[in-house]
């Protein structure tokens, strides 16, 4: 018995010691718990998605007296409207995602992204 704890202790912390998968790293939501993208055509800081790129991917709004977090910051859109961007990089909500947890957005036309830690 005390064989068998002790080889279950060593397997934990061998494990402990192992870095991170993408798969096991946290994904970055809003503050409604729904899952950010980032978009590869953005360039410079500046959202490029608007009219019907922006209605399957809605920009994370932001208003202008909101703070969040370290990496956090906002870029001014085209109309006027505040967007919330993650290091440097705009932020999306995916319009078929309906829940929190859902990533369906992932990878979609290879230029599409979940944020990750």
């Amino acid at each position: 018995m005390i064989k068998a704890l002790t080889i279950r202790l060593s397997l934990l912390l061998v494990g402990a010691a192992l870095p991170l998968s993408a798969s096991a790293a946290t994904v970055v939501t809003a503050q409604n718990g729904m899952t950010l993208y980032v978009f590869d055509k953005d360039a410079g800081g500046k959202p490029s998605c608007y009219g019907g790129c922006a209605a399957k991917w809605p920009p994370y709004t932001a208003k202008a007296d909101e703070k969040m977090g370290e990496g956090w910051a906002t870029v001014k859109r085209t109309d006027g409207a505040l967007q919330w961007t993650y290091d440097g990089k705009p932020v999306y909500f995916y319009a078929s995602d309906k829940k929190k947890g859902d990533k369906t957005g992932d990878g979609i036309g290879g230029v599409w992204h979940i944020i990750s830690e």
